[in-house]
């Protein structure tokens, strides 16, 4: 086999990346390669190629090299992995009545997660300010370096410009629109900042945690009703601006004169969101001493097989359906995935959308398709935003940036 020198190189900022380092760096990533001969074997890079940017790597603090704990003969073998020290990831997944927040190490293993009590209509420098207080007492408890901070991940519940990192004419979201929350967390933490739709981030969770099949559809039923879509190479699909999912303001086949808080009527939002639910059947969604007693009452009225409460849950899922149906021959999508607080209702929410996706979509489009409510609860935001995270740290440029600090470190 040709071995190469791997001094070809690609450029990653100011800095300039080994072609090779990158190559290393990403069969150790991807779990293909855990030892310096797997890398050799697998990259066709010559030994001493090998040896010189793993050295590198495990020198900077982003690889390191252990014993392996598996029960052999002799001396037991030694494997590479990502440092859990090379770095922290921050993700923060904001909703009408509370925002979740998680650390995580380079590997994706979580490290801490917590829940911040502000509602979302306090505004954007009350609800940051204490996400990110509580994200640093997170730090300092854990003991995670603030300076090793690699990137910082925000979903949204509404339509987000990706580009801005900040959230473009939200409804019942009071004071976000253009308010620049990428910068925010950027002075603060001093790390590369992605802001995102809360349902793309939900999706991507939902395949990466999850680990179900793509092209996959996560379809999030809260306060109002949106849309994330994970194509079958892992990539999220925004659209041109960000408004890609914003599937609420679909006319609905029974919307009838259903005002909308966007102003139109008819909105499958105003009629099937679990918000719309809660209010057809006047129960508050929430209380000074309990902000989920929507959720709460309305599980327990379905336990209890209160039949206003089912009619009215198995009503708005065949809206939903008749919407997902659509997508369905739009997109093709593997696996639709249901979520949100009516995701927990999980019988009567799946069955019906299923019935009304298969009633309205061919069998072409169906024939392989599972749909089903998810399984991470509310944890899908937050692992998608820790894959997205890590995703960009060992992208060329972000692998430059390490570099860049791990030579900051050791010099």
């Amino acid at each position: 086999m040709h071995k190469n020198d791997g001094s070809a190189v690609e450029e990653a900022g100011s800095v300039t990346v080994p072609l090779a380092l990158r190559r290393v760096l990403g069969l150790v990533v991807s779990g293909e390669a855990t030892n310096r001969a797997e890398i050799a074997r697998r990259s066709g890079l010559a030994r001493s190629t090998v040896g010189q940017q793993v050295d590198h790597l495990v020198g900077t603090g982003i690889l390191e090299e252990v014993e392996s704990k598996r029960s052999v003969r002799g001396r037991p073998p030694r494997v590479l992995t990502i440092s859990p020290q090379a770095g922290t990831v921050v993700v923060v997944d904001i909703d009408t009545a509370e925002s979740q927040i998680a650390l995580a190490d380079l590997t994706r293993q979580v490290i801490a997660r917590d829940t911040v009590d502000v509602r979302i209509d306090a505004g954007p420098r009350v609800v940051l300010d204490a996400v990110t207080e509580q994200l640093q007492g997170l730090l300092e408890k854990h003991r995670r370096a603030p300076d090793r901070v690699r990137e910082v991940v925000v979903g949204l519940p509404g339509p987000v410009d990706f580009q801005q990192g900040c959230a473009v004419q939200p409804t019942g979201m009071p004071g976000w629109d253009g308010f620049p929350v990428a910068e925010y967390f950027r002075e603060r933490f001093h790390a590369p900042t992605v802001v995102d739709n809360d349902v793309n981030l939900m999706a991507l969770g939902e395949a990466a945690q999850a680990g179900l099949e793509t092209p996959l559809l996560c379809i999030k039923i809260a306060t109002g009703i949106g849309a994330g879509l994970v194509t079958a190479t892992g990539d999220v699909y925004r659209g041109a601006d960000g408004a890609a999912g914003d599937i609420g303001h679909i006319r609905a086949v029974g919307g009838a004169s259903v005002l909308c808080a966007c102003g139109n009527v008819g909105c499958v939002g105003a009629l099937a969101s679990h918000r719309a639910v809660l209010r057809g059947l006047g129960i508050p969604e929430s209380k000074a001493d309990d902000p989920l007693h929507g959720t709460r009452e309305l599980a327990r009225r379905v336990a209890a097989g209160d039949p206003t409460a089912l009619h009215a849950v198995r009503q708005a899922a065949t809206e939903i359906g008749e919407v997902v149906a659509m997508l369905v021959h739009m997109f093709n999508p593997r696996t639709v995935v249901l979520a949100g607080p009516l995701s927990e209702l999980r019988d009567d929410l799946v069955s019906a959308v299923r019935a009304a996706v298969y009633q309205r979509a061919l069998p072409l489009a169906t024939r392989k398709l599972t749909i089903t409510a998810t399984q991470l609860k509310g944890g899908s935001g937050l692992h998608g935003g820790i894959a997205l995270a890590t995703q960009d740290v060992f992208s060329q440029a972000g692998i430059a940036r390490l570099l860049v600090e791990g030579q900051k470190a050791g010099g």
